[in-house]
């Protein structure tokens, strides 16, 4: 058993956090430290065993919001001072970022001009590369501009390029080692500090009291009593609100979308046995690869690269109706597909015939930016959109989510005079109305990708 996890649910709390992902480990940290008596519950077995253990950890700063940017670049330093920001020392057993930087090909689309008038507000450092930089920094790249993305499936996927691309460089940018463990290691600091982790247990009922949230009922009929409640179920979430009775004043759904992440082995030139591409030149820990032009990204994974889709509109959606049903196994032709792009940028990697990585779900927002908010259920709030892009901000989410029921409980009315949170490393300030349940959705947002 692990620490803080409990055979038997409490009958109280004041505060219950619904998912062990790594936002739920961090939403009960953060406001465990408020002095709050946290409980967890997880359907799961573990901490992380979600959506969280197939994320790809990626740790950039690439947002077309100045919110986005100023929330990734001050949790960037948090996962850099990762024992510190736990409250513990440094040593085995702790997830590890990994500063590899970050180079964003300057597709159409790719918002690169937009994100350097962001980054130099923030302090974001950045470099602009040409296509000529761009090959001599990451040897093995084609430098080509093929896009937009399209199928493997139309004529003019194999089509030669018009003209050359550049790029933007962030050098501080990275992943995290482990995404699973990071969960994990904010877990047992929660647990330090008194939080409860409930598995293998499912909430099914939402308690109300007079005009406010009074707890949760579990399948077993166990009812944990609590003044607040706050979903971080994930996948889950939209599900979980329905069964609260909130969300019909959302301007941003929710909807579960099935993603795979695919594992090949790096290329490597011929004669010197160097690996070529993001995978490093003699090394595997060259930078990660947001291709928007052919609609993949590459990050570095040992001796070996994962491959994700930038979710380009060729492509059709995954959505499913019930998070449980997703297929955890890659499939051929996903798989096919983003490799053989992958490999038109680095004409080295190899295809193979067999499918390897995994698959997960997200839990998509309409305009693929979070909700960290409150709802119109008083104690009853959400920290829900999150996957494909929030991993990065998880430590900052757990920190939002403590302002808001902090501020809030005390009688803020955060939805006329938004909150704002400013970053302890960086000085950056957010909008926390920024991720309101009730913000417009800017024209063309529904287009908008996983990239943010």
């Amino acid at each position: 058993m692990t620490a803080g996890q409990a055979d038997t649910p409490p009958s109280g709390a004041d505060a219950v956090v619904v998912g062990a992902g790594v936002i739920g480990a961090a939403v009960a940290l953060e406001l465990a430290r408020t002095d709050r008596r946290v409980v967890v519950v997880d359907k799961s077995g573990g901490v992380g065993h979600g959506s969280t253990s197939a994320s790809s950890a990626i740790i950039r700063f690439n947002y077309s919001t100045w919110d986005g940017v100023a929330t990734a670049w001050e949790s960037r330093h948090c996962w850099a001072r990762w024992a510190e920001h736990l409250g513990t020392v440094r040593g085995p057993g702790l997830a590890a970022f990994r500063r590899t930087g970050a180079v964003l090909l300057d597709a159409p689309g790719s918002g690169t001009s937009e994100v350097v008038a962001l980054f130099e507000r923030a302090g974001v450092p950045y470099e602009r590369w040409d296509a000529a930089t761009l090959r001599s920094r990451i040897p093995g790249i084609d430098a080509g501009r093929y896009g937009p993305p399209r199928s493997l499936l139309d004529d003019a996927f194999f089509s030669g390029p018009e003209g050359e691309l550049g790029a933007l460089f962030t050098p501080d940018a990275g992943f995290v080692d482990d995404p699973q463990l990071a969960a994990q290691n904010l877990a047992d600091a929660a647990a330090r500090i008194g939080v409860r982790f409930l598995f293998r247990r499912a909430v099914v009922g939402v308690l109300r009291g007079e005009d406010r949230v009074a707890g949760v009922r579990l399948a077993d009929g166990t009812a944990i009593t609590a003044p607040v409640v706050v979903n971080a179920a994930g996948p889950w979430s939209g599900g979980f609100n329905r069964t609260a009775g909130v969300g019909a004043e959302f301007t941003v759904g929710v909807r579960p979308l099935r993603q795979e992440v695919h594992q090949v082995a790096a290329p490597v030139r011929q004669g010197d046995g160097t690996i070529s591409g993001p995978g490093g030149t003699g090394t595997t820990s060259g930078p990660i690869v947001a291709d928007v032009d052919l609609g993949t990204y590459l990050r570095p994974s040992g001796g070996h690269l994962l491959i994700g889709s930038t979710l380009p509109d060729c492509d059709p959606r995954e959505w499913l109706d019930d998070p449980d049903e997703c297929n955890p196994h890659p499939t051929p032709a996903r798989f096919e597909t983003q490799v053989t792009r992958a490999a038109r940028r680095f004409p080295l990697l190899g295809v193979p015939n067999r499918p390897t990585g995994i698959a997960g779900v997200y839990d998509a927002a309409d305009d693929w930016s979070p909700i960290y908010d409150r709802t119109d259920l008083a104690g009853f709030y959400v920290a829900m959109g999150t996957s494909g892009n929030q991993f990065k901000n998880a430590p900052l989410a757990g920190r939002f989510l403590a302002t808001l029921v902090d501020r809030v409980e005390a009688g803020h009315d955060h939805d006329h005079d938004p909150l704002r949170y400013t970053g302890e490393h960086t000085g950056v300030v957010v909008d926390l109305g920024a991720f309101s349940r009730r913000r417009p959705l800017a024209e063309g947002a529904a287009s908008r990708t996983v990239m943010g």
